[in-house]
C-alpha cells in the first residue's frame, strides 16, 4: 500500500512538473514571437516616438488616476480630444494618444502605455497605417500587430474589456477607405474572436446616404474630427462601453449567486 501511494505521489510531481515547463516553454515562445513581430518596427518607433513616450512616463509618474478609469490609448484622434473628460463623464479617463501613431509603434511601446496604470476598460483608437502610400500596412499586418497589443493589456489585467474603435472614414484618405474597411473588418474579427474584446462601431455614423463622409464632422484638415464630430464619437463610444460593463457586472452578478438547492 504504502509503495502504492508513493507511486501516485511520484506520478503527480511529475505531471506537475512537466505541465509547469510546458507552461514556461509557452510562454518563452509567446515572448520570442512577440519580439520577432516587432523587430522590423523597433528602430523607427523609437527613433521617432521615443520622447513621446517619455513624456507619458513622467506624466504616468507625476499622476495618481483612479483604478475605476477608462484608458485611452491611440493616434492623434486621442490626442486632441481635449475635452475627453467632460465627454465621457460620469467616466473617469486617462489619456494617451500621440500623432501619426500606427499599429506598428504602439505595439512597440505597448507595454509603457499600458502597464503603468490600472482601469477599469481600455479603449483603443489608431487610425493611421493605411493612408494610400506604397508603405502602407496590410491587414495582416495590423491584425497581427493589434492581437499582440491586446495580449498586453489581458496579461496586465486578465478579465478588463478591451474595445476597439472602427477607423473614421474621412474624406483626406477616402480613396483608400476600401483598404480601410478591409482593416475595420479585422479589427471586428479581433474582437470576436479574442474573450473581453470589443468592436466600436462608428463608420456609418460619419458617412452620409450616398457613402461620403459628412464634412460637417471634421475640421478644415478633412481628417480630424470637428467638435460636432467629437461630440458624436464620444456618444458612440460611450453607449459601447456602458452596453459592455453592464453585461459583465450581470454576468459577474449571475456567476456570484449560488445554484439553488434542489427540492427534496
Amino acid at each position: 500500500m504504502r509503495l502504492l501511494m508513493l507511486l501516485v505521489f511520484v506520478c503527480v510531481s511529475c505531471g506537475s512538473s512537466v505541465a509547469q515547463d510546458v507552461l514556461v516553454a509557452d510562454q518563452a515562445d509567446q515572448g520570442s514571437s512577440v519580439s520577432e513581430l516587432l523587430a522590423p518596427y523597433r528602430d523607427a518607433a523609437e527613433k521617432r516616438w521615443s520622447k513621446d513616450i517619455a513624456a507619458f512616463d513622467e506624466l504616468n509618474a507625476a499622476e495618481t488616476d483612479s483604478a475605476d478609469s477608462i484608458l485611452f490609448i491611440g493616434s492623434s484622434s486621442i490626442r486632441r480630444w481635449t475635452t475627453m473628460e467632460t465627454d465621457m463623464a460620469p467616466y473617469r479617463t486617462i489619456r494617451r494618444g500621440y500623432g501619426g501613431a500606427k499599429f506598428t509603434d504602439m505595439a512597440v511601446f505597448a507595454e509603457r502605455l499600458i502597464t503603468p496604470h490600472q482601469y477599469r476598460a481600455i479603449v483603443m483608437f489608431v487610425g493611421n497605417g493605411v493612408v494610400g502610400k506604397p508603405d502602407d500596412h496590410t491587414p495582416d499586418q495590423i491584425e497581427a500587430l493589434a492581437r499582440s497589443i491586446v495580449a498586453v493589456s489581458q496579461q496586465h489585467q486578465p478579465g478588463v474589456p478591451f474595445l476597439l474603435i472602427e477607423i473614421t472614414p474621412c474624406e483626406s484618405r477616402f480613396a483608400v477607405w476600401p483598404k480601410i474597411r478591409a482593416v475595420n473588418a479585422r479589427l471586428r474579427e479581433i474582437a470576436l474572436s479574442t474573450p473581453d474584446t470589443y468592436f466600436i462601431p462608428t463608420a456609418s455614423h460619419y458617412l452620409k446616404p450616398d457613402g461620403t463622409p459628412r464634412p460637417e464632422l471634421f475640421v478644415q484638415d478633412k481628417l480630424h474630427l470637428s467638435d460636432a464630430g467629437y461630440d458624436l464619437w464620444s456618444s458612440l463610444i460611450r453607449r459601447r462601453l456602458d452596453d459592455v460593463l453592464r453585461s459583465m457586472a450581470r454576468q459577474q452578478a449571475n456567476e456570484s449567486t449560488p445554484d439553488p438547492k434542489p427540492q427534496s
